[in-house]
């Protein structure tokens, strides 16, 4: 309530107040036994200010994050040979932000530790939280071995309870071990031959990792390579000088992707014009921009995805593609890149990554740090195998129409029916996987070998695990060794895939009578298609029955014979409809139905890349329910005229057909004397009127479309553009 002075010294209630304080501060200074807690998570970023200064400032070895803070705090509060016992997130065992702190930890001894994983609380889920509980003594006890139970395998609370209980997978370690290992991960389970490796070279004695840029805005920057003007994309160049080519804005860009080894996830391209103009003034503004390692990033070299929760996964990628953040890359000379490509794709290196960085980060030090044992005599027959692994993977990434190297349909073959082409198709993709596989286990042997891990891994590869396409009749046929894997296609799929085909070749981004891309952007040239003549206008409609000359299935019976000859027509339909599996009573009206329902949900599922949505480039003009009204454009060829003509030709074209058969199925009504036939008149004069309601209605909603006459940039992508009209 007021001021100590040097006045009232000696006063009977002054000097109680300063007892007090001497309490209080006898208190705050002493050190503890023990000192137990289960801190917060919280990173540093997420913090005020304040704080965030002061962690800064006084902590500069745990920042990261509070939890770690806590940690070293904890020690400080603990007496000499006292107590410290955590539960805590388990990134500090790992993450190259806390290798100082897991330095000073050095001093101290582990006395136990219970390595939890994800999933160590029924009230978490998800893999994001994973954790680790400990107990420490704050003294260094020379040759003591530690206890660690290793628990992250089972998935469930108590499953990790009765693991623990049991006494299994328990280790005896001294942590002197961990420092021999770069960055000086907990690695409590390693065994004694793979800590020997860490005396050898590592990756990064003979090749560079690097991280590569950050745009600051991908929505903006970024784009899947579909979605633009492909003659505005600049492909092949080794030079990072020679973009600055104004003909070209868009270039190939790497972004991590799903699991797949040796070659592919290809999918994106990067707004690099005038020598990355817009991209580096942004960068310059903001935070989360980084344009690093930019004299390298057209240059061959292996690249990985970053952030998985598979294994580590590496690809070769060609020269004129950039890499990102996303997808760090490896760099040596091309001789070196196929042997480190065999040996990062081993179960050796996803061992050594478990220990060195166990987390969903996969960081390029991680990578640098995978010890390189010298091996003359295997070193031509592994980069003989890395080199077929490569070519494996391309073909089969390059089969699918959304790799920028796609030529034509697989499907599409020297033969006269689907079923054939199928059959064949279908042995080349499992010849393929079963080569594969045994390229990857011999290479496995190989490394097995060499490192001499006999007793610690085996060469087997999962099925699930290889990462080319195996192609079953039906999802029934699917093994369970296969169960999981996103490699799996069934005869739908290829059927599904190759009216995909057909419907390009209707709207001319397709050809016949060419390999790869015949349109998509720029000048057309109707000399490219000879055998079949793309939609004249760009609008093909879809109908619930048979009522124009020119709709989809009209023109997939025309494709189908330009492509397969006229003489197997029927057996083709069949086959298609059989393996589509739709509802219809005839092979083309199963086929229609397909249409209707589900065509354009497999495309946009076709169009779409894991993380950055569905980006259809065959857009729906759809009337709803009743299915009066459906017709698909191509984005590329859209033009300010199109939803007029669409208007126009179609959507009136098809209310007038609509009023003739409601008129056709009144005279029915009125003069047929068969109870049943009036009946089904009746039926179907309700079900037009329905389709001719919604058309109208239609019709007013696009009217205001049509009359504004939008304009669309192909620059602007998917998104953006499809707002637009939406």
């Amino acid at each position: 309530a007021g001021q100590i002075s040097m006045e009232s010294v000696g006063v009977d209630d002054t000097a109680e107040q300063l007892n007090r304080l001497i309490d209080i501060g006898e208190i705050l200074a002493r050190k503890y036994w023990v000192t137990v807690t289960n801190p917060p998570y919280a990173g540093t970023s997420n913090l005020s200010a304040k704080i965030n200064n002061f962690v800064k400032k006084n902590y500069p070895d745990s920042k990261a994050d509070l939890f770690a803070v806590f940690l070293e705090r904890c020690h400080s509060l603990t007496a000499d040979n006292g107590f410290q016992a955590m539960i805590t997130q388990h990134a500090w065992m790992f993450l190259s932000s806390f290798e100082k702190l897991r330095e000073k930890m050095m001093l101290t001894e582990t006395v136990n530790m219970a390595h939890l994983g994800a999933r160590a609380f029924e009230e978490i889920g998800g893999e994001v939280v994973q954790t680790t509980a400990f107990v420490r003594c704050a003294n260094h006890v020379k040759g003591y071995k530690g206890t660690y139970c290793r628990l992250i395998e089972p998935t469930s609370q108590q499953g990790k309870a009765d693991m623990f209980i049991s006494g299994q997978n328990q280790y005896r370690v001294g942590q002197i071990s961990f420092s021999k290992i770069p960055g000086v991960p907990v690695a409590y389970w390693i065994s004694p031959e793979v800590l020997k490796l860490f005396d050898e070279r590592t990756v990064g004695s003979i090749a560079d990792a690097k991280s590569g840029m950050t745009t600051t805005d991908n929505t903006h920057f970024l784009r899947l390579w579909e979605e633009v003007n492909c003659e505005k994309i600049g492909f092949g160049y080794s030079n990072i000088a020679d973009t600055q080519d104004m003909k070209y804005k868009w270039f190939p860009f790497c972004k991590g992707g799903d699991f797949r080894r040796w070659a592919g996830n290809e999918s994106f391209v990067v707004n690099w014009f005038n020598n990355g103009e817009e991209i580096r003034v942004a960068a310059e503004g903001a935070t989360g921009g980084r344009l690093v390692n930019i004299d390298c990033a057209l240059r061959e070299c292996l690249v990985w995805t970053k952030i998985s929760s598979a294994n580590i996964s590496l690809r070769m990628k060609k020269q004129g593609i950039f890499f990102s953040d996303a997808a760090p890359g490896v760099f040596a000379n091309r001789e070196t890149l196929y042997y480190l490509l065999a040996l990062l794709n081993t179960k050796y290196t996803n061992e050594i990554i478990k220990l060195i960085n166990p987390t969903l980060n996969f960081v390029p030090g991680a990578v640098s740090s995978v010890p390189v044992k010298k091996d003359e005599k295997n070193k031509g027959k592994i980069i003989e195998i890395a080199e077929g692994n490569v070519q494996l993977s391309e073909q089969d990434w390059d089969s699918f129409e959304t790799s920028w190297d796609f030529k034509k349909h697989p499907l599409l073959r020297n033969v006269s029916t689907i079923s054939e082409a199928f059959t064949e198709w279908q042995t080349e993709c499992n010849d393929r996987f079963y080569q594969l596989k045994a390229n990857e286990e011999e290479l496995n042997r190989i490394y097995i070998d060499i490192y001499g891990l006999q007793d610690e891994l085996t060469p087997e590869v999962a099925d699930k695990d290889v990462t080319v396409h195996r192609i079953f009749d039906t999802k029934d046929a699917v093994p369970e060794s296969m169960r999981g894997s996103n490699y799996v296609r069934t005869m739908r799929d290829e059927v599904v895939s190759l009216i995909s085909y057909a419907v390009g070749c209707m709207f001319g981004r397709y050809s016949l009578d060419m390999e790869g891309l015949a349109y998509a952007g720029g000048a057309w040239d109707s000399g490219k298609y000879r055998r079949f003549i793309p939609d004249e206008d760009n609008v093909i409609p879809i109908t619930d029955e048979d009522y124009l000359d020119d709709d989809i299935v009209s023109r997939l019976l025309a494709w189908l014979k330009a492509a397969y000859g006229a003489d197997t027509l029927e057996e083709n339909l069949d086959f298609i409809a059989k393996a589509l599996g739709n509802k219809g009573s005839t092979s083309r009206e199963i086929i229609r139905n397909y249409f209707l329902n589900d065509f354009f949900k497999d495309h946009c599922q076709t169009y779409s890349v894991t993380g950055s949505g569905k980006r259809p480039i065959y857009w729906l003009f759809d009337s709803g329910k009743q299915n009066g009204f459906k017709a698909l454009v191509y984005l590329h060829r859209y033009t300010p005229d199109t939803i007029g003509n669409l208007r126009v030709d179609y959507l009136h074209k098809m209310q007038r057909i609509y009023e003739s058969e409601i008129n056709r199925m009144q005279d029915t009504i009125d003069h047929s004397t068969n109870v049943r036939e009036v009946a089904a008149a009746t039926k179907r004069k309700e079900k037009l009127q329905k389709q001719l309601k919604e058309c109208r209605e239609y019709d007013e909603k696009i009217g205001h479309l049509a009359l504004s006459r939008i304009e669309l940039d192909l620059d602007d992508g998917v998104k953006k553009n499809y707002r637009k009209i939406q």
